[in-house]
């Protein structure tokens, strides 16, 4: 057997070690012992991008405090062959850092894909020869600086929050380079640099100092003078087209970088790199999965790519040759390298590591943790628990401790191994457990513990957001922006000017109204200025000076408020006066129906649910507002909110605006309180008159503890036994009626209203505290930001974005609001994309025949579901990431 932490190595080039044995995160932990042992680094190939995420993760954790070794990653590009898109800045960060530190990289691991590897780079004297170097101290000069930031790249914003950003402001320089952390703010005195701070792009506010930084280029290719230039030339002598009938020569003519641009690297160059030149001699390679089986399938997608587009007259391509490298000859280049491979061999090195047995909790049994308590006392050797957010860490000693078990918190690994402790705990996104047999140690994960948890992970700090600025950021105001002047009404902001006048040099804003008009208003007086707060801020109507018009308009509004004011109080002062029943929370009870909850809270959703639970804990009615957008968890908060209830003996409806989104909401309830008593049904359409008089009926004897539906649920019909909670679902969507019986309700039960667009008077009563509020900002784990593209309609088009989607196994929106060729629409897909399973939803189809359309959509027997806009009230399919 050999020793995982002396692992044997490769001694000589065009040698290979096999290594076997290897069990669970053991391939992560054996990776990080052999970079810090090896002559040079260690390039880890991996064949798909999951499994460089989970080894960057692992070996990160493994790799701490056992020397100066480093962890880089040369991510995927994450688009498609020949793309028309262009990789995100962060991605270009991390590619740009990792591509200058390899040539001198003495020790570390860079972790990669195969696909990555088959990319041509950029030449390696391209990024050093573009990158520079600033230290404090330094003469610099401000114009010289912005004009060289510009070629390499580098895009002029107001406030710099992304990668490739700068501003410049006065003496200070915001950047953010490519390859750091967080974006550096250069303060210059005179044309010295005087300064050189990191600061957060959240808050904007400075933080720590720093004496030098350094600015690689932007991209991986250069659009300074030269460099175009030579795209014009080579250009003209690779594609013969019209030059006049294609955007992307015309786009590089003009100076502008167009998506896509990264597939013709060979334009820009007279010849390219593989990552092979960026590597020092003394690197060892370590593959992890069939890369080559990988490879082939990625140059196959290549080819039929290529062939799709090889005859575009718009946008001509290279050749496949020209712009990756075919899987034999990265392989012939491999053999001169120092290997590692993971495989059964005659002379492999065999390690021993063994696998778990099955730990997972059962929340049904008495002694949920009973395998694991057994396990520890089995004594099968030292064990160190894995908690995969730090928030999670205190929750899970107090678990923990409650049956018996209390284990030593321990910040690493090598902490952990270094000590005496026979049980700790640490913090580590760590998805596969560990057992080194030999060693006596395991490393037992929370996926092996409870069901599996998703790991949250962030780029940087600035998704923990902050609600604070949120609000704050309305109150910025941009030139042409529509604004409101306490005694002159709506104009429009034109920008500020100097006026001087009596021999006084004042500044003012000024601001243009109907006909031209102009109103100059001191910035002394900005108090009287407010942002106009309509739909529209492009056709904000103007007022027009020197006219009664603005002020009927306020008088017309002063009335209303009043009218609305005296009402809202009449009803918020019943629900003062009134004592409101306060819940008792049974802990036991919640904390195992909350644990049930498959995915790991947010922090805002922690906050939202605290909040809930605070409100229904005192005698003050609750009346709260949780405001977030779609898939961030608004309806987690109302499922608690929901159980406290009924734990109470409390009924609890729940409105919401359509059909299909009360039975998805039925259907997630059901699932949610299987484990429990709590009875649910619904009230829709898609129920027979006789079903939902028996559904009335069970309401009144109190056999229902929550039932959901739309505006049904407020008719007079429906006589509950103990309604104490209503929770309302996007509640601009209800008609005028429906708000006025709502009223009615909200003095005598909570209310709990969820909205991912609140309405604005909805909104002003939850910031002047008339009704609580609280915000769901933060994503889940691996929610990414939505993205959109505005296209003219081309068929090519439809169809590549409906195979993106399909080749992922995701499911496709098409939208077609107009019912009488909705059919037509949709056999046109059938006949583009003949592979794909279509279906067609509409508000004017039989209710069963919906209901059954939607139900086979949700379970994924169809995959592109072409409908109206009756899907736009937060109808939830997951695996739907497209919509047309």
């Amino acid at each position: 057997m050999n020793d995982i932490f002396n692992p044997p190595l490769p001694e000589t080039e065009f040698t290979k070690t096999y290594w076997d044995g290897i069990v669970g995160s053991a391939d992560s932990l054996v990776l990080a012992q052999a970079a810090a042992q090896a002559e040079g680094p260690l390039l880890l190939i991996c064949d798909n991008n999951e499994t460089v995420e989970r080894c960057l993760r692992e070996i990160a954790y493994f790799n701490a405090g056992i020397g100066d070794t480093g962890v880089y990653v040369l991510p995927d590009w994450e688009t498609l062959p020949y793309d028309s898109f262009s990789p995100h800045q962060d991605i270009i960060s991390d590619r740009l850092a990792t591509l200058f530190n390899l040539p001198k990289l003495e020790r570390g691991v860079v972790v990669t894909s195969i696909t990555s590897l088959m990319h041509q780079l950029p030449p390696r004297q391209y990024i050093s020869a573009n990158s520079l170097d600033l230290t404090v101290g330094q003469s610099v000069s401000i114009a010289e600086m912005r004009a060289q930031m510009l070629l390499a790249g580098y895009q002029v914003v107001e406030a710099v929050m992304e990668h490739g950003e700068f501003a410049v402001r006065g003496s200070i320089i915001d950047i953010f380079p490519m390859g750091t952390e967080l974006p550096l703010r250069i303060d210059l005195f005179d044309d010295v640099i005087d300064s050189i701070r990191r600061f957060d792009p959240e808050t904007q506010r400075s933080a720590a100092q720093v004496k030098k930084i350094r600015l690689l280029p932007g991209r991986e290719y250069p659009m300074d003078e030269a460099g175009i230039s030579q795209f014009r030339g080579r250009f003209r002598e690779l594609f013969d087209v019209d030059l006049r009938q294609c955007p992307i020569y015309q786009d590089v003519s003009s100076g502008l970088s167009s998506p896509g641009l990264e597939y013709y690297l060979n334009v820009f160059f007279d010849r390219l790199d593989s990552l092979f030149d960026f590597l020092p001699e003394t690197t060892t390679i370590c593959n992890i999965g069939d890369i080559r089986a990988a490879g082939e399938a990625f140059w196959k997608d290549i080819q039929a790519r290529y062939e799709d587009r090889r005859f575009d007259r718009y946008r001509p391509i290279l050749s496949p040759d020209q712009v990756f490298i075919a899987v034999n000859d990265i392989f012939r280049r491999l053999k001169s390298y120092r290997q590692i491979e993971f495989k059964q061999h005659p002379q492999a090195s065999h390690f021993a590591t063994l696998s778990l047995p099955d730990l997972a909790s059962n929340s049904r049994l008495a002694h949920p943790f009973l395998s694991l308590q057994e396990f520890i006392a089995s004594k099968p050797g030292r064990i160190l628990l894995c908690a995969e957010p730090a928030g999670r860490r205190e929750t899970l000693l107090e678990l923990f401790r409650q049956i018996e078990i209390n284990p030593v918190p321990f910040e690493h690994w090598q902490d952990f191994i270094s000590s005496d402790a026979a049980l700790g705990l640490t913090i580590a996104q760590i998805d596969r457990a560990l057992w080194l047999q030999e060693e006596n140690l395991l490393l037992i994960t929370e996926a092996q513990i409870f069901e599996e948890r998703i790991a949250q992970r962030r780029r940087r700090k600035r998704t923990q957001s902050n609600t604070d600025f949120i609000i704050k950021s309305l109150t910025e105001l941009h030139v042409d922006d529509a604004v409101v002047h306490l005694e002159h009404g709506v104009g429009r902001y034109r920008g500020l000017q100097t006026i001087t006048t009596d021999g006084e040099t004042t500044e003012f804003l000024t601001l243009e109204y109907a006909n031209g008009s102009k109103l100059y208003v001191p910035v002394s007086a900005l108090h009287l200025i407010s942002r106009y707060s309509g739909a529209d801020q492009d056709t904000a109507p103007l007022n027009t000076l020197g006219t009664e018009q603005w002020q009927k308009t306020k008088r017309k509004a002063a009335e209303k408020i009043r009218d609305v004011a005296a009402e809202l109080l009449d009803i918020y002062a019943q629900r003062e006066a009134r004592k409101g029943f306060q819940y008792r929370v049974v802990q036991e009870d919640y904390d195992k129906f909350a644990a049930s909850f498959p995915f790991e809270e947010t922090a805002d959703q922690e906050n939202a649910i605290a909040a809930v639970i605070d409100d229904m804990s005192s005698t003050r009615p609750m009346d709260r507002l949780v405001c977030g957008d779609v898939g961030f968890g608004k309806t987690e908060v109302a499922m608690r909110a929901a159980f406290i209830a009924v734990q109470n003996s409390k009924q609890v409806a729940m409105l919401v605006p359509t059909t299909l989104l009360a039975q998805q909401h039925f259907e997630s309830l059901q699932d949610r309180f299987a484990d429990s008593p709590v009875r649910v049904d619904v009230l829709s359409r898609f129920k027979s008159a006789s079903d939902q008089a028996a559904t009335i009926e069970k309401v009144k004897a109190g056999k229902i503890d929550i039932l959901i539906g739309t505006h049904k649920l407020l008719h007079g019909e429906i006589d509950y036994s103990n309604l104490g909670l209503l929770i309302i679902d996007e509640e601009h969507r209800f008609g005028v009626r429906q708000k006025d019986k709502l009223k009615a309700l909200r003095a005598n039960v909570d209310i709990l209203t969820l909205t991912a667009t609140p309405i604005p008077r909805t909104l002003n009563m939850a910031l002047s505290s008339v009704r609580d509020l609280s915000l769901i900002v933060t994503p889940p784990a691996k929610r990414l930001s939505v993205k959109t593209f505005v296209r003219e309609s081309q068929e090519s088009l439809i169809k590549e974005a409906i195979s993106r989607e399909l080749l992922r196994g995701g499911q496709v929106f098409y939208l077609h609001n107009e019912v009488k060729s909705i059919d037509r629409a949709a056999e046109e897909l059938r006949e583009l994309v003949p592979q794909a399973r279509i279906c067609v939803a509409h508000g004017q189809m039989p209710e069963r025949e919906l209901e059954k359309v939607m139900a086979d959509f949700y379970h994924k027997r169809y995959n592109i579901l072409v409908c109206t806009t009756i899907i736009e009230t937060g109808i939830d399919i997951p695996s739907a990431n497209t919509i047309i």
